[in-house]
């Protein structure tokens, strides 16, 4: 039978969602946590994955299982065993085809900034003590919806088949301190996110116009676009599917 898993996790000390060699990752903690409570070994399929620092509110991964799981145990059982910064919500019986990572229908995340200086956050935001012009931000959002192709903002050399991706959701939000940019769509390049806020933090600063940020797009060159912000300032906060409630 196949299993999706909900999870949240703090990426501050990971490298990345996905198993790398010589490297800590999420992926690989879960598998060695998951494999040894089920007294079986247990691969798990992530719905993406995300760069070394990021954060995950909401993620989800599929496993196969011979066997019904007593969902409420497993939940406490593995969350008394993985380290604090991991956290399991939940166990969604699936239909066999079900996949984690395909059939996700729409990604949200969400970059924080905090424009004045935090002892208690500088791990989860980024710290930006420059004044930001949130409402051309806000206007540059705008713009994203008037295009597919998104190349300029991947990261270079990666192995992906094509660059349009649609984007059903983007604005910037100042609440006291705290900038967050909300972005949402069908899937994301590599390093998508933070090389679009970083681009944005360039409008915010005035040092690009709004017609700069056109070209920038059209040209299709990572080059010609904005500084990737740091990761600890990002999270993966939504993922949806047709066939469960939570993540719509």
């Amino acid at each position: 039978m196949r299993y999706f898993i909900k999870f949240a996790y703090n990426g501050k000390n990971y490298f990345g969602y996905q198993i790398q060699p010589n490297a800590v990752s999420v992926q690989e903690t879960l598998e060695k946590a998951l494999s040894l409570l089920m007294k079986q070994t247990v691969e798990i399929v992530g719905a993406g994955r995300t760069d070394s620092g990021v954060h995950a509110k909401e993620m989800f991964a599929h496993f196969d299982y011979d066997g019904e799981i007593d969902v409420p145990v497993l939940v406490k059982k593995l969350n008394s065993f993985l380290p604090k910064d991991i956290v399991i919500y939940d166990f969604i019986k699936v239909h066999d085809e079900a996949h984690a990572r395909f059939d996700a229908t729409k990604r949200t995340y969400e970059y924080y900034i905090h424009t004045f200086k935090d002892a208690f956050i500088s791990d989860l935001s980024w710290y930006h003590y420059q004044q930001l012009d949130v409402d051309q931000m806000n206007a540059a959002c705008q713009i994203l919806f008037e295009y597919i192709d998104f190349e300029c903002f991947s990261k270079v050399n990666t192995d992906v088949h094509t660059f349009n991706c649609k984007i059903y959701e983007a604005h910037w939000q100042q609440k006291g301190n705290e900038l967050i940019f909300t972005i949402s769509a069908d899937r994301f390049l590599r390093n998508m996110v933070r090389a679009i806020v970083g681009t944005m933090v360039t409008i915010g600063l005035g040092k690009i116009s709004l017609n700069d940020f056109r070209s920038i797009i059209e040209s299709k060159n990572r080059s010609k676009a904005g500084f990737s912000v740091p990761a600890h300032g990002l999270y993966l906060v939504k993922v949806a599917y047709p066939y469960i409630g939570s993540g719509q």
